[in-house]
């Protein structure tokens, strides 16, 4: 068993990276540093100048804002300059109200009130930086290395946080360090008392799974998985089917704006969504006991939360990767996997989805997630099948954390070009 400090240490880092979200993080985030600007500045802002890292733009662009029925960056920054709150965090539009979306409207309408423009001169791939004037009276914020981490704030040239000269982002700020067989030895020993708060992604995401199969988001690619299995039965109406309507409705529902919480993973909605749908369905369908599900559920987000340490917050690779890699894990060990077969289904799956790009938030995300967790069940079962891809094949290395560690050097560093690439593309898109 993991000694009790370093299990504290490793319940403080699942607790701080596994938060409720409303919306897609990266416009939430913004308007939530938006919030804080105007807050520091103390009064509804005249003029709002937002500067954004390609990666934040990227994931802002396309994806539906909660409570509004509205798409990308505007209206997110209007919501929160007039009702967001900072205090709530990644929620900080939980109270917007029709009323409060007209306001925007009206904000957005306004001619130079809100400037939106790609800061260029930095590395750091999640930076926000907002400035909000009233008057003579000027206000900046600035978050940077995580969705919720505030670098900077300062009114009128008094500064009342300053940690840009640190150089730290919230996974530097980390003392834990992780491995896959350390994430296995918490996941499996610890007492489930200490880990039974991840149940609450399964709360959070199955009602926004099955508030999404009532209705009809995005491309409702959940509904017609589901509608497929039940009446059609070109897929079968088995647990594989019943994962992927579910994990693929509750991002549909997410990237069209639905006002409806999820459970987030490393500052990602659509990656707690694929870390925690495929491991609850599996489990319930195979009728696993409460414990069980708790430690598959620790285990899947946990093995996220350390991929992620080396990847970023943000990068060029599809965040559906990791999240399907955590649900992998957690199947596996459903299925009666130890830790043999769960490094086996984590090698296969870093065999067949690296590479799999970030194009931005947007309402096919939803079909890249379901990708992934198709890959992440057919991985688990090769997995119990004693079969793994070997270290002669590819990036695959023998041990499996320097397997993580390439698929993340791709994803981080590799892939650079590829991101400047494909945000060339979504900005310069041709009509004809």
């Amino acid at each position: 068993m993991i000694p009790q400090a370093e299990r504290e240490q490793i319940i403080a880092l699942m607790k701080k990276e596994v938060v409720p979200a409303i919306g897609c993080t990266e416009p939430i985030a913004v308007a939530l540093c938006t919030a804080k600007a105007a807050e520091t500045l103390g009064c509804k802002p005249e003029h709002i100048n937002v500067y954004l890292s390609a990666n934040i733009l990227k994931n802002a662009m396309g994806v539906g804002i909660p409570g509004t029925g509205m798409i990308g960056l505007p209206i997110a920054i209007a919501l929160g300059a007039l009702i967001g709150k900072s205090e709530y965090q990644l929620e900080v539009l939980k109270d917007c109200t029709p009323e409060a979306v007209e306001e925007g409207k009206q904000m957005i309408a306004e001619p130079n009130c809100i400037n939106i423009a790609l800061k260029d001169d930095i590395e750091e791939k999640l930076y926000i930086e907002v400035t909000s004037t009233s008057g003579n009276d000027v206000a900046t914020a600035i978050i940077s290395g995580g969705h919720t981490h505030f670098v900077y704030l300062c009114r009128n040239g008094e500064v009342s946080l300053d940690k840009r000269s640190k150089g730290t982002s919230e996974q530097e700020e980390e003392s834990v360090e992780l491995t896959l067989r350390k994430v296995y030895d918490f996941a499996t020993t610890a007492p489930i008392d200490e880990i039974r708060f991840i149940l609450e992604a399964k709360h959070l995401n199955k009602n926004a799974a099955e508030q999404a199969l009532k209705g009809c988001y995005g491309h409702g690619l959940g509904r017609m998985l589901k509608e497929n299995h039940n009446e059609k039965q070109i897929m079968g109406n088995n647990t594989f089917t019943h994962i992927l309507s579910y994990t693929s409705a509750a991002c549909d529902a997410r990237m069209a704006g639905a006002m409806i919480p999820v459970m987030s993973n490393s500052g990602s909605g659509n990656q707690g969504i694929a870390a925690t749908m495929p491991v609850v369905i599996y489990a319930e369908d195979n009728h696993k006991s409460e414990e069980e599900l708790i430690r598959a559920l620790t285990l899947s987000h946990l093995t996220a939360i350390y991929i992620k340490q080396s990847l970023g917050k943000l990068s060029a690779l599809c965040g559906c990767v990791v999240a399907a890699t955590g649900s992998c894990c957690g199947i596996t060990y459903l299925m009666g996997g130890k830790y043999a077969q769960v490094m086996y289904a984590v090698q296969n799956m870093i065999a067949t989805l690296t590479g799999m790009i970030c194009d931005g938030a947007k309402p096919s995300c939803s079909l890249k997630v379901t990708s992934g967790v198709s890959t992440a069940v057919m991985s688990a079962i090769m997995a119990m099948d004693e079969k793994c891809v070997t270290p002669v094949e590819g990036i695959i290395e023998e041990n499996v954390n320097r397997s993580i560690r390439n698929l993340t050097r791709i994803g981080a560093e590799g892939m650079n070009e590829t991101d400047k690439m494909v945000l060339d593309i979504m900005t310069h898109k041709h009509n004809d």
